[in-house]
């Protein structure tokens, strides 16, 4: 085909009026092409979206591009069909082909920023994607191929050329795209599966992510064509560095999972792991993200929630006692002051009622009687320092109304004096 073409450059200065005729009807097909494409992506576009993000991807993959790679994606399939339906004249696949790689590089970047990948690279891909198509379509890919084919460095005994160093980043790009598209499938679809508890969806979406990066790199391998013998030379080395540089790592990754199979810490439990309280948001592969009351999020190694001890406050109950104390003076009605108590921690909308609240006298203290409040929450990730202050606020205004005094640091001191002493 390109030798057709280039026959017909060199032994054409003008084109003849069979030939424009048929370049005319074949602008006019594109034409039509388009404006099907935009049709199926103003008419089918949103209804697929719909399907899409209500029963196949509830997150944000592909958010606000279906319409786009619908449009683009009809486009270059109507404009592919019709480049092969028929033998065109040069001038013909001349512009068919230019436009089919228009939208096929648009539905590439379309697909490619929809999962996430930067627009340097979403637009470099659909860049050597329009170059292929074009090239293809007035017969030069060949000829395309040939030429990177032959650019190239000798490296010992193998040869890296520029179309193998291509052809490596289309793959790597292709399988990166592959394997985020899969894994968040599959994330939606055990998210969706009865049964399970989120532990168990968690460690079955980590499983599911380490499935596809192998599958995905033996694929790669076998795209590639590369002998996995030349891997046994590396096989001492990249051993020692799991041993040395790569222990710690492979040690929160074998823990991570260790945690989500015995749930012992699942997300949203309330842990407190050395100077560290709060809730469980994430388990990752590496480390485990623990939110604080002031909202600052503590990466905790997944070694360490193994080998330290740790305080899980939800582990079999998420119910947690909070422990006030008070003192009174020695002077007042105990019986009352005791009520008042009671009624404090009843009244604090946090408190439950089974199990009951209950107060403890503790002890007779140096200052005062003292007693502790014993009180129950269901939710410990909401904190319990502000359960303590709105009990201690009721408790004052109580002690006010009711005469009660609060038990004050009493010292006696006695001053004697010495008779002078008369020689």
């Amino acid at each position: 085909m390109m030798q057709r073409f280039g026959d017909w450059l060199a032994g054409h200065n003008l084109p003849s009026p069979p030939e424009l005729t048929e370049a005319g009807i074949a602008v006019a097909l594109a034409a039509v092409a388009v404006a099907l494409g935009w049709l199926a992506g103003r008419k089918l576009g949103p209804r697929i979206a719909d399907f899409w993000m209500r029963d196949i991807e509830h997150g944000q993959l592909f958010s606000g591009r279906i319409c786009e790679i619908v449009r683009h994606g009809t486009t270059a399939l109507l404009l592919a069909i019709l480049l092969n339906a028929w033998n065109w004249h040069p001038l013909s696949e001349l512009l068919l082909g230019f436009v089919t790689g228009i939208a096929v590089a648009r539905v590439t970047v379309a697909i490619l920023r929809g999962l996430g990948i930067p627009r340097s690279i979403a637009w470099a891909a659909g860049t050597l994607a329009f170059a292929a198509i074009f090239s293809h379509a007035i017969g030069g890919f060949e000829a395309t191929r040939q030429t990177l084919d032959r650019v190239g460095i000798e490296i010992g005994q193998r040869r890296l050329t520029l179309l193998t160093l291509v052809t490596i980043g289309l793959t790597i790009l292709a399988l990166m795209a592959g394997v985020r598209l899969v894994n968040r499938i599959l994330a939606q679809w055990i998210k969706g599966v009865r049964g399970f508890d989120p532990t168990q969806k968690l460690l079955f979406q980590k499983l599911a992510s380490i499935a596809a990066v192998v599958a995905a790199f033996f694929i790669g391998i076998d795209l590639l064509k590369i002998d996995l013998t030349a891997f046994t030379v590396f096989s001492g080395a990249f051993g020692l560095a799991i041993g040395f540089g790569l222990q710690k790592t492979i040690g929160n990754l074998i823990a991570g999972i260790i945690l989500l199979m015995d749930r012992s810490i699942k997300p949203g439990d309330v842990i407190v792991v050395g100077d560290s309280f709060g809730w469980v948001n994430k388990i990752g592969v590496r480390a485990v993200s623990v939110v604080t009351r002031d909202g600052k999020e503590h990466l905790i190694p997944n070694e360490n929630l193994m080998t330290q001890e740790v305080e899980n406050w939800s582990y079999t109950d998420r119910n947690v006692r909070v422990r006030i104390p008070v003192t009174v003076s020695y002077d007042c009605d105990l019986k009352v002051a005791q009520a008042l108590m009671l009624r404090a921690a009843k009244e604090s909308p946090r408190a439950l009622n089974n199990p009951p609240t209950n107060v403890r006298l503790s002890a007779f203290g140096e200052n005062g009687v003292e007693h502790e409040i014993l009180t129950w929450i269901s939710d410990p990730e909401s904190g319990v320092g502000n359960v303590k202050s709105d009990v201690l606020n009721r408790l004052w205004l109580l002690f006010q109304e009711h005469g009660i005094t609060l038990a004050v640091p009493q010292r006696e001191v006695r001053v004697t004096q010495r008779e002078p002493k008369h020689d």
